[in-house]
């Protein structure tokens, strides 16, 4: 009777225990379950994010047009579609570039880093890169003590390549390709090339005359000398409009001051300068927005280096009513 009991009790544990095992089991296996699917769901987002990272920093990339200097071509507001591949992408946010066989040619819509602009490290670029892109342009932590974005990418139209020269004339581009004697009108060439984007302007000529009083008068106040009041009145009908063609104003202005300081020799190098106009080297590309006289571009900081080229415009995907091709 005892082993018998002996037995019975072995049998109890044992099959207890199992049980337990068993349940154990069960329980674990169920508990996997419901983690699969909050695991493929992660597994998933983090593929997407990885290809859209991808996509961006190698093919194309969104890009939001923060200003109105390329009006009518673009407006503020409107998001872009970008190819980033055609000139050769990043190998990283920021960094070096893959070389590619292909550079900016004239009149193509191109985006670049801003001569202007001024990094806040090489950490806080890429993470900067990264959120912009993975948001599609809607989301960029780039902003100043005020909460304002700060413009780190530039777009604009390849106006000039290596070897020519430009020279302004009341607001009016004229070109002197590579390798020829005579200027050309902006205009006029690209009405002979079929190029029918419009090159928007708010000074008037009639404008030019107050504008040149305007700039004689800040000559003559900047050299300490008294201002005539007729002198001041025709400035000040202008109405603040010589801004939008500062160039003009102040050719004006260095010209005035030449006159009156005639033996301080850096007003002479600075309109010369001027009157000049801008040669574009080698490796470089000259870049004007087509709203002209509301554009910060290369008549203030010069030809770009193409290696701060990121990519060439190809669409405008929002909003609907502006979809479309660039031209």
């Amino acid at each position: 009777m005892q082993k018998n009991d002996f037995f019975d009790n072995v049998q109890l544990i044992t099959e207890k225990y199992l049980t337990h095992r068993a349940r154990v089991q069960y329980i674990k296996k169920e508990k996997q379950k419901r983690k699969k699917p909050l695991v493929d769901l992660f597994e998933t987002f983090i593929w997407a994010v990885c290809m859209v990272l991808l996509a961006n920093q190698y093919l194309v990339q969104a890009y939001r047009i923060p200003s109105g200097s390329m009006i009518d071509t673009l407006n503020i507001g409107d998001h872009v579609i970008v190819n980033k591949l055609i000139y050769g992408p990043e190998l990283l946010p920021g960094l070096a570039k893959l070389p590619s066989l292909i550079e900016p040619k004239r009149n193509d819509i191109i985006i670049f880093e801003s001569p202007d602009y001024i990094s806040r490290g090489t950490v806080f670029d890429i993470a900067q890169r990264i959120i912009y892109m993975l948001t599609l342009s809607l989301v960029d932590i780039d902003r100043d003590e005020r909460g304002e974005q700060r413009v780190h990418f530039l777009i604009k139209r390849a106006a000039g390549q290596a070897g020519d020269r430009f020279l302004i004339d009341k607001g009016e581009m004229k070109i002197r390709f590579a390798g020829e004697d005579s200027w050309v009108s902006e205009r006029e060439y690209n009405a002979s090339r079929g190029w029918g984007h419009n090159i928007n302007r708010l000074m008037k000529e009639e404008h030019y005359l107050s504008l040149a009083a305007a700039g004689k008068a800040r000559g003559w106040n900047d050299a300490g000398l008294p201002v005539s009041q007729s002198l001041m009145n025709t400035a000040l009908q202008t109405d603040n409009q010589y801004y939008s063609d500062g160039i003009a104003f102040h050719r004006t202005r260095l010209e005035t001051l030449r006159k009156a300081a005639v033996h301080d020799k850096r007003y002479s190098t600075l309109l010369a300068r001027n009157r000049l106009g801008w040669y574009v080297p080698e490796g470089r590309v000259f870049t004007l927005g087509d709203n002209r006289d509301s554009s910060n571009d290369g008549r203030f900081f010069g030809p770009v280096r193409t290696s701060k080229v990121l990519g060439k415009g190809m669409i405008i995907f929002w909003p609907l009513m502006n979809i479309g091709g660039m031209k």
